[in-house]
């Protein structure tokens, strides 16, 4: 089966533009061959009619001259004399087009009787005028053929090589936009042929291709928008396996210490102690810990997390969070500060907003040096309320500070896990705040530490 023509672009732009030239060309070659085959036969018969009116008067002045036409009977060398005469003296009042007659006429007298002319028929549609006497008797006609027939070998030969030149320049034109059409074609299609060669390698998973941008039109930015897209989809594979990978450590290490455990005591090398069962516990509450983690911050993602929000006042939530972690503040030997306003009416879920500052005073005391001070304040900034959890030593680079709340990631120089932190407890705290319609950030504190800012919508009740 013979399979179906189908062009693609580059064939079709080429189609289009060529066809849209040669529409052009063959309407000007028309148009100027109409326009000169009328112009030439007006032309000629336009000096025809001035030459008929001259011959008219000329041989009525004849005829009065010798009362008959006995004179022309025979003769026609007198109309060549006459006729060569009106070319050299035509008048200055009416001058005659140059190259004499170029069709054929007949002199015939009142009855009709051909004086002079061809043998040929005389045309019943050729160009007449009267040979009328001073006393507006008419004597004669003087006809020409039509000047829509060329007779002239020199018209014939000039229209007919009017007629080569025009189709040798539809040829040369023809040509000319063929060789113009498909330089223009190659040279529109080509940023498209490298988005379409960038589009099937990004298909392909080569997620580091970038194309070429060279224009400021639409193509270039459509070329721009490829590139933008290709860099966040190689951000994202790249996310994507760090985050994969960070899964694997996270679970591989405590699986690897229950199991050495459990192995241990299946060999009788280790008894079956409290000290052992508690050892097993708390890799399995580390173990859970982060399965938990992992499950709240993929809900939070795909928009999972069910919200439920009501009026609150967030000073309530904060003293409540804060008074359920005093005692293990003073056990780390840490000093927990408050100054907040009498209330802060906003709008959001109570339960998120209390995992929110759970999470966030969590690691301050998990990561904080002991005979420290963790401080809270709280102010309202315009249709905001600006919430500030300020912390003491060690602090974080300016460099990592962007980063603490990306998935897995730890300040391990300073800020350590040595109390089991699984570093998605900021990611989660990242995504209650953006669902509220805040902003999160993190900052250098003026007691040594870090300095967690979080912005929350002002909603007066």
């Amino acid at each position: 089966m013979i399979a179906r023509f189908r062009p693609g672009i580059g064939a079709k732009l080429f189609m289009a533009i060529f066809g849209t030239c040669m529409l052009v060309i063959i309407t000007m070659h028309w148009g100027v061959r109409l326009s000169f085959e009328h112009g030439f036969v007006d032309y000629i018969k336009k000096g025809n009619e001035q030459r008929l009116t001259l011959l008219s008067d000329a041989l009525a002045d004849q005829y009065e001259q010798h009362g008959s036409w006995d004179f022309l009977r025979q003769n026609d060398r007198l109309i060549f004399t006459i006729l060569r005469s009106l070319e050299q003296n035509p008048g200055s009042h009416n001058p005659l087009p140059p190259h004499g007659w170029r069709t054929q006429f007949w002199i015939i007298d009142q009855q009709y009787k051909v004086l002079s002319g061809p043998r040929a028929p005389i045309p019943p549609k050729g160009t007449r005028r009267n040979i009328t006497t001073s006393t507006g008797k008419i004597v004669g006609w003087v006809i020409a053929s039509p000047a829509e027939n060329l007779t002239r070998s020199t018209d014939i030969n000039f229209d007919r090589q009017q007629r080569q030149t025009n189709w040798m320049i539809v040829t040369l034109s023809t040509l000319l936009a063929a060789l113009v059409t498909w330089l223009l074609a190659r040279g529109l299609l080509a940023p498209v042929k490298r988005l379409v060669e960038g589009t099937h390698q990004l298909a392909a998973g080569k997620f580091a291709t970038r194309v070429k941008v060279d224009s400021g039109d639409e193509i270039g930015q459509l070329a721009r928008d490829f590139n933008q897209l290709a860099q966040s989809l190689e951000k994202n594979e790249s996310n994507r396996r760090a985050f994969m990978a960070d899964i694997s450590h996270e679970l591989r290490t405590p699986l690897a210490i229950l199991r050495g455990e459990l192995e241990a005591i299946q060999d009788g090398v280790r008894q079956v102690t409290p000290e052992a069962i508690s050892s097993l516990q708390s890799e399995v509450v580390v173990l859970t810990k982060l399965v938990d983690d992992l499950h709240q911050l993929s809900l939070s993602d795909a928009g999972a997390l069910a919200y439920r929000k009501q009026p609150l006042d967030l000073v309530n939530l904060l003293e409540v969070i804060a008074g359920s972690f005093a005692g293990r503040y003073r056990t780390h030997h840490l000093t927990l500060q408050l100054q907040l306003p009498a209330e802060a009416s906003s709008f959001g879920d109570p339960d998120r907003l209390m995992q929110l500052f759970t999470n966030l005073l969590e690691n301050s005391l998990r990561y904080t040096y002991p005979g420290g001070d963790v401080r809270i304040t709280m102010r309202q900034q315009e249709d905001q309320w600006l919430l500030c959890i300020d912390d003491s030593a060690p602090g974080v680079a300016a460099a990592q500070r962007t980063q603490l709340f990306e998935r897995f990631f730890r300040a391990e120089n300073s800020r350590n896990r040595a109390s089991g932190g699984s570093g998605l407890g900021l990611a989660i705290c990242k995504n209650i705040v953006e669902a509220h319609g805040g902003t999160i950030s993190a900052e250098h504190s003026d007691l040594g530490g870090v300095q967690i800012r979080l912005n929350l919508p002002y909603v007066p009740q």
